[in-house]
């Protein structure tokens, strides 16, 4: 990246569905996330000249690739007469629940806003975020690309991108996410969900929604520990989580307000009200999947309310 100025930004991992608000709700976290670095260049396309932390499984072609796929479309969205060029550092596990693919399209847009003036509305950004996320997914699913863009705790009222809430962030509450070594791939994990629900199931199920919400603008922390109760997603997806029961149990008797899959899984999100009980929880967690030989990773997170940042400017 020598013909131009470059630019660097981290978009953090994000936690899809909070349990019972599957494809409508979503939290960004303070780590992990991935790192993109963009510049320009004088001959006309986008490519990706490196790859790290991916252990060689992702894609360099643009087309192919979430971070160069916002990219292309940042580009023909704004008319752009040059190139681009991309970095990406995979700081987070792929196929993990956590928002992989779109933290690098959140990443690589923050940094193309940035490089270019700031060309791009937020409605634009999300706009762009969700082509990636469709991309990547064969989905447009903004409860991981917006949260991963702006921050906090975000309401997704339709997926077109057109109707995005910021919900209030809690003061105290904290999470803890912990990541079995398996990989639950999320077209895979969609397919597997029930076409039909009961009424009255999704009756309790809106319930638990509103509840959920209304806890965090009231800052109720029971409410969002008794509305944490997926009916719908959880029970399908859980049985490709060896000793999810388990993990649920501990995280609940040590204190969480509440446990849940992020996103399709395999991490297992517990959420609390403090970060000495969110590490309390997240041993307990790690404690029940070692006993079903499971080796995970852990990270204790109060909410990110920033988003995509920018890291570097060179």
């Amino acid at each position: 990246m020598t013909e131009s100025q470059s630019i660097t930004a981290f978009a953090p991992a994000t936690i899809g569905n909070i349990g019972c608000g599957f494809d409508i709700l979503g939290m960004a976290v303070e780590q992990p996330g991935d790192v993109v670095t963009v510049g320009q260049k004088a001959k006309p396309g986008v490519t990706i000249s490196k790859i790290t932390g991916d252990q060689g499984k992702l894609p360099k072609q643009a087309n192919q690739n979430t971070a160069g796929v916002a990219a292309l479309e940042f580009v023909e969205r704004f008319d752009l007469d040059c190139g681009i060029e991309i970095e990406l550092e995979k700081k987070m596990p792929m196929g993990s629940g956590l928002g992989s693919s779109a933290a690098s399209a959140a990443a690589a847009l923050k940094a193309l806003n940035t490089l270019f003036d700031n060309p791009a509305t937020r409605r634009d950004l999300l706009q762009i975020g969700l082509k990636a996320e469709k991309a990547a997914c064969g989905s447009a699913h903004a409860d991981n690309i917006a949260p991963s863009l702006f921050g906090g705790i975000i309401l997704v009222r339709n997926n077109k991108g057109s109707d995005i809430i910021s919900i209030n962030v809690p003061e105290k509450l904290h999470c803890v996410l912990v990541y079995p070594h398996i990989e639950i791939r999320t077209e895979e994990a969609r397919k597997i969900l029930p076409k039909q629900i009961d009424l009255s199931l999704a009756v309790q199920q809106w319930g638990n929604v509103a509840g959920l919400v209304s806890g965090f603008y009231q800052e109720d922390y029971a409410l969002i520990g008794r509305s944490m109760q997926d009916l719908v997603i959880e029970p399908v997806r859980s049985k490709l989580i060896p000793g999810f029961a388990r993990v649920k149990q501990a995280a609940v008797a040590n204190g969480a307000l509440g446990c849940s899959l992020s996103g399709s899984g395999p991490t297992v999100f517990a959420l609390s009200e403090s970060a000495e009980k969110a590490k309390q929880t997240g041993a307990a967690m790690q404690a029940a999947f070692k006993k079903e030989n499971l080796s995970s990773n852990i990270w204790i997170s109060a909410v990110n309310k920033e988003g995509a940042k920018i890291i570097k400017e060179e």
